[in-house]
């Protein structure tokens, strides 16, 4: 009875698991990250919400996952585009705890730096560019 439980057990395993690897292309990957109770990928749908506040809570969100965040760039860059200043400033504060595996981030922040009217975001970007890659900025900057 014990090495049919046992087995029973083992085949529900790999039928549960196989969409999984399946969506995986195969490839063994570790668990998402998770904030608050939700994955990493529902923080990032929610960047694109229609509500500021909902956008500006998931990037905080995502901030509070630092490295671990790393597949949140390319959408915490579009995130710079934002029309909501605040949500834009929570972009930068993410891209910045997400650290050096953020490099790809780098020259949408230097336009950030340079181009945004908010004073508060565009400093934000310089901070976030002198944790993600310093040697990006000049020595006088």
């Amino acid at each position: 009875m014990s090495s049919r439980l046992t087995w029973s057990v083992a085949a529900l395993t790999v039928l549960l698991a196989a969409p999984a690897w399946a969506q995986a292309g195969g490839r063994k990957q570790g668990p998402e990250p998770v904030a608050d109770g939700r994955p990493l990928s529902a923080w990032i749908a929610d960047l694109k919400a229609a509500a500021p506040q909902t956008r500006n809570a998931a990037a905080y969100e995502i901030s509070g996952l630092g490295p671990a965040a790393a597949p949140a760039v390319p959408a915490l860059v579009e995130a710079l585009e934002d029309p909501d200043p605040t949500v834009r400033y929570a972009a930068t504060v993410a891209l910045r705890e997400i650290g050096p595996a953020a490099k790809a981030a780098v020259p949408a922040l230097k336009r950030v730096m340079d181009e945004d009217l908010n004073d508060e975001v565009a400093h934000s970007a310089k901070r976030a560019i002198r944790f993600i890659q310093p040697e990006a900025l000049p020595a006088s900057e």
